[in-house]
């Protein structure tokens, strides 16, 4: 994320991530742990903290360029995380994400995440067989119709590789507040796991339909852009963060209270950020565990932003 080095919180954030050196040992969350939640079409808990790969891992396939992304991967992992999203229009994303995962035996410990972004049925099962080879893998976590490009069409194919075991679980996805009301046409016609869409303190348009839907009708919810693209950085850009963030809610970073934020709706299964930096990953993995905010104290961080 660029230029959030300067909005992680002085010496409180510091200190907590001098803890987590080098990076993230997995003892680092032995007290209370990294929150999960349950995926409600099977009950599977997926840990809350995942990462989003768009523009950050389109990157060269050398050891210069993957190794910080290694590190991130390791991270995830051994803060207790699992969701890896990406996606083929992400440029060399895929096969980046592909790469580091059939490293050490990484892929045994991740949720991988991709997506279908075709029109017709022959071009949706070409690009889903360069998924499964660029992953590296037999099967696919989670696969998501992009961005509502052909969605039924493509849904009926997601649909029988799920049948046949290739694909667990299916979903849609959207990362503007315009297409919501589609997301919700989508999703009272088509039976899906998942679904993925922007939220944040800055973009809170799924507050009024999308997010009660989801919770009354069992779908899982993956958020998407909950920094706005360090939009909301810009917004507290030369500000200490509050000390009653820290002693209420335990979070000491400005992306922390912005991820917690997100996760205090009972709805949202998991938050996405992106990021090529391990701290920054590992930053992002403490919103994960401790309190989250109830709604006195979500109105209080929407004024932080205003």
């Amino acid at each position: 994320m660029p230029s959030r080095r300067r909005f992680l919180h002085g010496s409180a954030s510091l200190a907590a991530l001098a803890a987590l050196m080098p990076w993230l040992p997995s003892s680092a969350f032995a007290s209370s742990g990294l929150m999960s939640r349950p995926i409600p079409s099977t009950g599977e808990r997926l840990p809350v903290v995942g990462l989003g790969t768009s523009r950050t891992h389109d990157v060269a396939m050398t050891d210069a360029a993957l190794e910080p992304l290694r590190e991130v991967l390791r991270t995830l992992a051994n803060g207790g995380a699992s969701l890896v999203d990406t996606a083929p229009s992400y440029g060399r994303a895929e096969a980046v994400c592909g790469a580091l995962a059939a490293e050490d035996d990484m892929r045994k410990r991740l949720f991988l995440a991709s997506k279908v972004s075709s029109t017709g049925r022959a071009a949706g099962e070409r690009q889903v067989e360069a998924s499964f080879a660029a992953l590296r893998t037999d099967t696919i976590d989670l696969m998501q119709v992009h961005n509502l490009q052909d969605t039924r069409t493509q849904l009926d194919l997601l649909r029988e590789l799920k049948a046949q075991g290739r694909v667990r679980y299916i979903g849609v996805t959207h990362y503007l507040d315009s297409a919501h009301e589609r997301l919700l046409q989508v999703l009272r016609q088509e039976p899906v796991d998942f679904v993925q869409f922007n939220y944040s303190i800055g973009e809170r348009n799924a507050e009024r339909e999308l997010l009660p839907f989801c919770a009354d009708k069992g779908i899982a919810v993956l958020i998407n852009r909950p920094f706005q693209r360090a939009a909301l950085f810009d917004r507290v850009r030369g500000r200490s963060l509050p000390d009653w963030v820290a002693v209420e809610l335990g979070a000491t970073s400005w992306a922390q209270l912005m991820l917690k934020f997100i996760l205090a709706q009972p709805a949202v299964t998991a938050v996405i950020p992106a990021t090529s930096t391990p701290r920054y990953m590992a930053d992002n993995l403490l919103a994960g565990q401790g309190k989250l905010p109830d709604a006195a104290q979500r109105q209080r961080i929407v004024e932080l932003f205003a």
